[in-house]
């Protein structure tokens, strides 16, 4: 198999938050964007955080219970999120997909959101990679 990179399968649109959005603005933005969690940033685009759907559950529920305005996502998001770079090998991502739990890793480079991968990228990406190996046989 080939070396095959992050930032040859990653999404260039991540789809990123700012830190102070309102949890319902963020739904409405995972809703219409059809995904299941996205970043959070700061004003410099640095990732400060993860934010999912189970997260703004959580808070709505809150919401619905105190009838209270939604919190910012900074009060919900994940502060501790696992990432990649654009140059991390498919297959190292892979492995880390064996034993971790995100569905979805943000690309950083430099120190800032420049994208996300998602495991059906990195499953399409060892498929096709896959047939490399039939064509040699």
């Amino acid at each position: 198999m080939r070396s095959i990179l992050v930032k040859d399968y990653m999404d260039h649109t991540p789809h990123a938050v700012k830190v102070d959005t309102n949890v319902r603005d963020v739904i409405e933005i995972l809703l219409k964007a059809g995904v299941s969690g996205t970043p959070v940033i700061d004003a410099s685009e640095a990732l400060v955080g993860f934010v999912s759907e189970q997260d703004c559950i959580k808070e709505m529920l809150n919401d619905a219970f105190y009838c209270e305005e939604p919190a910012a996502v900074s009060a919900v998001m994940s502060n501790e999120v696992s990432t990649v770079t654009p140059d991390t090998s498919i297959v190292e991502l892979a492995q880390k997909l064996l034993v971790e739990k995100p569905r979805v890793y943000p690309v950083v480079d430099d120190g800032k959101l420049v994208g996300v991968i998602k495991r059906a990228q990195v499953l399409q990406a060892l498929v096709e990679n896959d047939e490399d190996c039939y064509l040699r046989h």
